[in-house]
């Protein structure tokens, strides 16, 4: 596997841990503002790659097709929802600030189901970064080192403050510092094992790298409504998440344009 592949699979992963490791360096929890920033921040960083990197690629894959070049980004984003959807319904996790779990009934504690929570979403980030990373491999498709290594960044600068939000909070809640940071850094481990998969089979995915691309965005943008959004809008001064939103929004499109 090319050097490159390994350097941009590390990229995201890497963001999370540092963010997990903050806890080694705050001594108490983040603040709601703070916290409400951080979530609009990756919401509006995910949105633009979904735009950018994952569903426009998808259409410039099937251009040959010609107004019916939106179907493979169509059925894709839909198979993706649709994936998240079920998932959703089948792991057990809880969200921050939320007392009831969500999915089947388990034993579980508390730490485990918020960890749980924030791997369901790092699941559709890891599948983006493998399946970009796959197209360039084979050649086949019109995505560039840059366009893949922009993607994993971009996902990475979102990743540091997903750790920070989950290793945080455990601390706060009685967690040890260093199990706090382990199940910090566990969530963000189903990323590069997911992009890992799919790069294995890259030659087998060509064919259907549209609709992988839009798969891939599908599942960030329901991650993004069903989870962030919501979590960025809570209470008072909402403005905050969605100022957070814009700049992590207009930041993963200046990078993918800049960097690409």
């Amino acid at each position: 596997m090319p050097v490159e592949v390994l350097v941009g699979l590390t990229i995201p992963f890497l963001g999370t841990t540092l963010g997990a490791a903050c806890v080694f360096l705050i001594r108490k929890d983040l603040g709601v503002g703070i916290t409400r920033a951080f979530t609009g921040f990756a919401a509006g960083i995910m949105v633009a790659a979904s735009i950018w990197s994952l569903l426009e690629p998808a259409m410039d894959e099937a251009a040959s097709a010609g107004r019916l070049a939106f179907v493979p980004a169509f059925v894709g984003f839909w198979a993706g929802t649709l994936f998240l959807l079920a998932l959703d319904h089948l792991i057990p996790h809880i969200h921050r600030g939320v007392s009831e779990a969500e999915g089947p009934h388990t034993s579980f504690r508390r730490t485990t189901l918020m960890s749980l929570a924030v791997a369901l979403h790092n699941i559709p980030e890891g599948m983006a970064v493998g399946v970009v990373f796959a197209g360039w491999i084979t050649g086949d498709a019109n995505i560039s080192l840059a366009g893949a290594m922009t993607l994993a960044l971009g996902i990475a600068i979102q990743n540091f403050p997903e750790g920070a939000i989950i290793s945080l909070p455990l601390h706060a809640e009685g967690t040890s510092r260093p199990r706090a940071f382990l199940m910090g850094f566990l969530s963000g481990v189903v990323e590069p094992i997911g992009a890992f998969i799919t790069i294995l089979a890259a030659k087998l995915v060509t064919p259907l790298l549209p609709y992988l691309l839009s798969f891939a965005a599908g599942a960030m943008i329901y991650v993004v409504v069903e989870e962030l959004i919501p979590e960025m809008s809570e209470g008072e001064h909402s403005n905050i998440g969605v100022l957070s939103f814009a700049l992590g929004f207009t930041l993963m499109m200046a990078l993918d344009v800049a960097l690409s």
